[in-house]
Formats: C-alpha cells, structure tokens, sequence
C-alpha cells in the first residue's frame, strides 16, 4: 500500500515594512538622532555648476503614487568626476555625490537640490551623457529597483550616450529623460517613476 506523504505548508512571505524609513530616514519617522539627516546635501556649497531641483513620483501600475518610498541617488560633479578615489578625478571640498530622500506620506512627491553632473566616461565604452543614479526601495519592492536620469536639454549627449542606446525602443528611452522647468528663477527637473504598466521605467540589473 503507497504511502501516504504530507506537504508542509508554504511559509508566509512579507515585503520591505516601514523600518525602511527607520533604519534609513530615522527623522522622518520621528527619531532624532542626528544633527543633520544623513544623504540630504548631496552636492554641498562649493559645487560648482548649475544649481538645479529634481522632483517626481514614483507610481505603481495603475498610475497611483507610492507614497512610502525611498530613494537614493549617485551622481558625478560638473565636471564629470564622482566623489571616489577612481571617480576620474578632483571633486570640490564638501562634494558627496551621493543622496537620500522619501516621498511626502501624504501626496507621494520627492525632491532633492544638487548640481547638474557633466559628462562622464563609461567603463570599457565612450563617453556618457549627463545623467544620475537611483536606487529606489519601498513597501512592496523586494530587491531595490536601479534605473538612471537623463536631461531633456542634453540632446545630443543622450543620442550618444551607450546606456541609452542599448536599450531598442526608443519610447522605452524616454522613461528615463527628465523634463525641464523654471520655476520662480530655478531649473527645475521633473521625473516620475512607473514602476509597472504602460510606459514603464526602465531598470537595469547592476
């Protein structure tokens, strides 16, 4: 007579939770513990450069705003160079290169000031137009999502640059370019995120 076998039960899985904002942006969920929130000035007050904003949302597939998200964000100064010791070169006293923002708990938006970056080269390929580096965690994303920002006024970088161009279709290329304002005297760049659904963002495995 066959034996009779007993499955266990799949064991229940949870997504990220808001430790994310704890462990990470411990100010926004109310803990003071440092003088100044870590990842919040990005370029510093001896940038040199253009002084810009960048704004979004991140969206799920219906086109709501996700609204417990965190960010973060790599970039090269105006002059091409990451804050690295193998960034490509000197970076200005004070230079970080690297952020960290949340939505706003209520209305989803996010935003950062910084500088706008210079063309950088690429590892084993030619140069690369302007753009910046996002990570991008919440509730519901297991694995950090990594994507890039382009700017709509760098045209003719963005046609060269060999990331943008790897990727085939070009309605697919402009999930990634920012669109540029001026609002009250200051260049500002706007660039939401899909995570799903029609037009999504690209993202790349790094």
């Amino acid at each position: 007579m066959p034996q009779k076998l007993d499955y266990l039960q799949e064991t229940a899985s949870q997504t990220a939770g808001p430790y994310v904002h704890i462990g990470l942006a411990p100010g926004a969920a109310g803990f003071d513990i440092y003088k100044q929130e870590l990842g919040w000035d990005i370029a510093g007050p001896n940038a040199k450069g253009e002084r810009i904003r960048v704004e979004g949302i991140v969206m799920d597939g219906t086109g709501s705003p996700i609204k417990d998200v965190l960010l973060e964000v790599w970039q090269a100064n105006a002059d091409g160079h990451y804050a690295h010791p193998e960034g490509g070169g000197p970076v200005e006293d004070g230079f970080r290169g690297w952020g960290r923002v949340i939505t706003d708990f209520e209305t989803g938006e996010w935003g950062f000031d910084t500088v706008k970056p210079g063309s950088c080269p690429g590892r084993n390929v030619g140069p690369q137009a302007p753009h910046l580096n996002l990570w991008i965690v919440a509730r519901g994303i297991n694995i950090g999502l990594n994507t890039r920002m382009y700017f709509e006024d760098e045209s003719e970088a963005n046609a060269k640059d060999p990331v943008l161009n790897l990727i085939e279709w070009e309605r697919r290329r402009a999930t990634l370019i920012a669109k540029r304002t001026e609002r009250d005297g200051q260049t500002v760049y706007r660039f939401d995120i899909k995570l799903q659904g029609q037009d999504e963002t690209v993202f790349f495995d790094v």
